[in-house]
């Protein structure tokens, strides 16, 4: 299985990479840099990637799950509510495909601020 680490801020996050083209286009581009941007209890990131809309898209991720923002070509990351969440669901801001899964706990973004340096790079 394919795998990447994220470097977001001072947080490090291996993650497995689905079987969808989106993970695809994704580990194709490794490595690049890029810098946080928050919403809520979401940390996002642009990439130099664009994708289409898979058939599985959605926008309720579980904690974990890697989303593509197909709207700005960008990862996102929820780990808690946004602002448009109902309850105590993840809900992203539009349907995203979702391409892959962290193998730690990606609550302990919470500390992660607009502005934090982030590098994206393929694990053998």
């Amino acid at each position: 299985m394919r795998k990447l680490k994220m470097t977001i801020g001072g947080i490090e996050i291996t993650a497995e990479l689905f079987d969808t083209p989106t993970a695809d286009a994704i580990y194709e581009n490794l490595p690049f840099s890029s810098t946080a941007r928050t919403w809520g209890e979401e940390v996002y990131f642009d990439t130099p990637v664009s994708s289409e809309n898979e058939a599985d898209a959605r926008d309720v991720v579980e904690a974990g799950e890697l989303a593509f923002w197909l709207a700005g070509n960008a990862i996102a990351i929820g780990f808690g509510p946004t602002p448009v969440s109902q309850g105590d669901e993840i809900r992203l801001a539009s349907p995203c495909n979702v391409w892959g899964r962290a193998a730690d706990d990606v609550r302990g973004l919470i500390g992660v601020k607009d502005g934090d340096p982030i590098t994206v790079e393929a694990l053998p």
